[in-house]
C-alpha cells in the first residue's frame, strides 16, 4: 500500500511575512484596548484574533495544501465557535 505524500516546499520569505503580520495583529490586538470602542472592543479583538488564527492554520499547520474533507471539517469547528460566541453574546445581551 504506498501512500501518495506530497511534500509542498514554502519559501523562508512567506513565513517570515506570515511572521510580520501575526506581530502585527498581536499589537493591534493589544492596541485596541486603549482605543474607547465601546461594546465593540470585545468583537474588534476577536476578529483580529480569528484573522491570527486563520494565518496560523492556513500557513503555518499547511492547511492550504490539505485535503479538502479536512478543510471542511476545520471551517466546521470554526462554525460551531462562531455559534458559541454569538450565543453567548446574545445571554450577555438580554440578561435580566
Amino acid at each position: 500500500m504506498a501512500e501518495d505524500k506530497h511534500h509542498h516546499i514554502v519559501p523562508y520569505r512567506l513565513y517570515a511575512i506570515i511572521l510580520v503580520a501575526l506581530l502585527a495583529l498581536t499589537f493591534a490586538s493589544i492596541g485596541i484596548t486603549e482605543i474607547e470602542l465601546g461594546k465593540f472592543t470585545v468583537a474588534g479583538a476577536l476578529l483580529l484574533a480569528g484573522v491570527k488564527s486563520v494565518l496560523v492554520l492556513i500557513y503555518f499547520m499547511h492547511l492550504k495544501y490539505d485535503k479538502p474533507y479536512i478543510k471542511i471539517m476545520v471551517a466546521f469547528v470554526f462554525l460551531i465557535f462562531v455559534v458559541v460566541i454569538v450565543i453567548t453574546f446574545l445571554d450577555y445581551l438580554y440578561r435580566v
